[in-house]
């Protein structure tokens, strides 16, 4: 793993369609699963309940697509770490697609691709397309973009 370092916001600019990445492979297991239903009080049987799920489309428990998705924030610090700033704001997520289920004791990686870097008032937008994979398999699990801004010190 390698992580991008961009010595100011502002190199950025410049840096429009390059790839980082991958990341670190995490693992999900159902311990994780769990957890992320017990904060987000959404309990459905095809996430908790491996042996109703084992039944299921999926022949066994799933990752929920959030879950998956909220794994971006770790993967991104694995992929740029932008210096000389003041501080750096996680503004959202657009085009978000669930491409292809996570499954239980599966290990999942992101790798980004800069898609727009921007002046924006006080400091530079970016927008990172993360894909996130699923080892051994072809299909993505998911894709966003992701925006940041990035006030210079």
């Amino acid at each position: 793993m390698s992580v991008r370092v961009f010595a100011t916001p502002g190199e950025l600019l410049g840096a429009v369609g390059e790839t980082f990445g991958p990341t670190e492979w995490v693992a999900i297991e159902q311990d994780r699963i769990d957890q992320f239903a017990q904060a987000t009080d959404d309990h459905q049987w095809i996430h908790v309940d491996p042996a109703k799920a084992k039944d299921g489309p999926f022949g066994g428990t799933i990752a929920h697509g959030y879950l998956t998705m909220s794994l971006v924030n770790r993967f991104l610090p694995e992929m740029i770490d932008v210096q000389g700033i003041s501080m750096g704001v996680n503004v959202g997520v657009d085009r978000l697609r669930f491409m292809n289920p996570v499954r239980s004791g599966s290990r999942i990686r992101g790798v980004g691709e800069l898609v727009k870097a921007e002046e924006m008032k006080g400091g530079i937008q970016s927008v990172v397309r993360v894909t996130i994979e699923i080892e051994g398999v072809e299909k993505p699990a998911c894709v966003v973009d992701t925006i940041s801004r990035y006030f210079p010190a």
